[in-house]
């Protein structure tokens, strides 16, 4: 099996890193460090690693000066376990899942998840089964289900499910195959600009003079945890991240403050022309448009990629996507959870555990780690723009990241390792710190650079808090 060096350089070299900047890259621990057959640790060192020195190398670029990055392996998979760990006034997290979230057999033996964290998700799913929001009266229904059938009848009526799926079945779709010819991270330059220099200083009330980016501007579109991870780790080194949502778009109010860190928040109504209207001033002055709404829905709005290079020529566009932008799946709407059981790991890690049925990864690793995944792209892509100009579109996916984390290889006895503690956590990896919604305790930034250290310098506040604006330059 590959060493986590060597993952890492994969990731580095695969987005035109220079192999020379690997040398001031630390990575220690040892893994498994959570009960997994999947090398899950490593998964997320590696990628909060590649994050964190394309952080250093933009650092070189505008100083001229170079700085070590260290992330240990405990620290790492601790921080993409985040949410768990989170406290609101020495307060624990809510129920992560609503009532009727999991899992169910169906009526051919099959094991379907059903994700209904949305309002809208769960009625759809309600509305196929003809049942009330209960669980006994779901899984009476599904027993008169075929389980391909009841994830393809969901999915028409606006809801997200995923029937448990072997490797094997999966690798055997057209999706899987489509996926198969992607790389990890797609970085495609979609229309010519001039190189944008580096903007001098930072924002008024940022506190993050001498930061690698300080001055850059990013709009966040995003919600629950990978879009949002990727704005968290921009914002920890530096960038003015200002989180764009609307009143009526539902949320998970815990996920909302762990990832809200380091952010601005603002509400605009992207159904009027008004609202499109603040967007637009928005991104004419941005720098990164990150956003992971389902396919082509911001298209539609006149947010495209291309849409978006028109209007602010040398923009950095990111998307997120559950299966992929090529294939039959492309459209197809998806969360963690429900990639991890429809992609061969929840099979896999309940055989592993000598279980029939689906056994979940101990981390939402695909979110977390595609979340670091999108802020190393946006990086890297941000420093071929300064260098060369050009708008420049970045691509990642789910499944894209579920593909190449299954094939680092699986650990031996993996499952057997103790998991790791919330008290051995919050003993060495928590920060206090105020917000909108009382004090936190929250796990700091495991990527550790020399010289411009990783922090929040805005605190999490309630979605729509701030003026759809930019900060002030200082």
């Amino acid at each position: 099996m590959q060493s986590p060096a060597d993952i890492l350089k994969g990731i580095w070299t695969s987005a035109g890193g220079d192999q020379a900047a690997l040398e001031r890259v630390r990575l220690t621990g040892e893994e498994p460090q959570i009960p997994s057959s999947f090398r899950v640790a490593v998964a997320g060192q590696t990628t909060i690693a590649a994050a964190g020195l394309a952080a250093a190398e933009i650092w070189r670029l505008r100083s001229g000066k170079t700085q070590d990055v260290h992330v240990d392996m405990r620290h790492a998979v601790a921080e993409c376990r985040s949410e768990r760990y989170l406290r609101l006034d020495d307060k624990p997290p809510p129920p992560a899942w609503d009532a009727i979230a999991g899992v169910y057999r169906t009526g051919d033996n099959r094991f379907v998840r059903c994700h209904t964290n949305f309002p809208h998700h769960r009625d759809a799913v309600c509305k196929v089964l003809g049942c009330k929001a209960e669980r006994d009266e779901v899984q009476a229904a599904l027993m008169h289900w075929k389980g391909e059938d009841f994830e393809t009848a969901a999915y028409a009526a606006g809801g997200v499910v995923a029937l448990m799926r072997s490797y094997d079945e999966w690798s055997a779709l057209p999706q899987a195959r489509a996926l198969a010819q992607l790389p990890l991270i797609s970085i495609e330059k979609i229309g010519e600009a001039a190189p944008k220099p580096w903007p001098q200083g930072s924002s008024k009330g940022s506190s993050n003079n001498d930061r690698p980016l300080s001055g850059l501007r990013v709009l966040d579109l995003s919600r629950v945890i990978a879009g949002p991870v990727a704005g968290r780790t921009l914002a920890a080194h530096g960038a003015d991240v200002l989180l764009v949502s609307g009143p009526e778009l539902p949320a998970i109010d815990w996920l909302t403050i762990d990832t809200g860190r380091g952010k601005l928040t603002t509400f605009i109504e992207l159904k009027s022309e008004t609202g499109r209207a603040q967007l637009r001033e928005l991104l004419e002055d941005a720098d990164i448009f990150s956003q992971g709404y389902r396919p082509r829905a911001l298209a539609a709005l006149g947010f495209s990629p291309e849409d978006a290079a028109k209007i602010n020529p040398g923009i950095v566009y990111v998307t997120l996507s559950a299966y992929g932008h090529t294939g039959p799946w492309a459209e197809r709407r998806g969360f963690d959870s429900l990639v991890q059981t429809t992609s061969g790991f929840n099979h896999a890690e309940g055989r592993a555990a000598g279980l029939e049925g689906p056994k979940e990864l101990p981390a939402q690793m695909l979110d977390h780690a595609t979340g670091y995944l999108m802020a190393f792209g946006a990086m890297m892509a941000k420093a071929r723009q300064a260098r060369a100009g050009g708008s420049w579109h970045v691509r990642v996916s789910l499944a894209q990241t579920g593909r190449w984390l299954w094939n680092l290889g699986r650990l031996d006895g993996g499952l057997n390792t103790p998991d790791l503690t919330g008290a051995a956590v919050h003993t060495a990896f928590i920060e206090s710190m105020p917000s909108g919604f009382g004090m936190l305790k929250a796990v700091r930034h495991s990527a550790l650079l020399s010289t411009t250290p990783a922090q929040w310098s805005r605190p999490a506040m309630p979605l729509g808090s701030h003026p759809a604006q930019w900060p002030v330059p200082s």
